[in-house]
């Protein structure tokens, strides 16, 4: 099995809690992704941070552009590897 990862950045916490909940039923994903709070150096502002959706995919089963598509439904993106 490979250690594939896809990051999903999200603008804010809601969204990348949301996109958390639509993404078993829309990929069928049977693992909760990590969500980690990105925040840029010296930021403690909530409203400076970015929120991310860490997905394993061992299997490489998801497709980075429908990964593109469905972050872009909360302002965000998938980071490329």
């Amino acid at each position: 099995m490979s250690d594939v990862r896809h990051v999903l950045v999200l603008p804010d916490r809601d969204a990348a809690e949301e996109a958390a909940q639509a993404l078993g039923e829309r990929f069928g994903t049977d693992e909760e992704p990590q969500l980690v709070r990105d925040a840029l150096a010296g930021e403690d502002d909530a409203e400076d941070a970015q929120w991310l959706l860490v997905l394993r995919d061992e299997r490489e089963l998801l497709d980075p552009g429908a990964l593109d598509a469905f972050a872009a439904e909360w302002e965000g993106w998938r980071e490329e590897p």
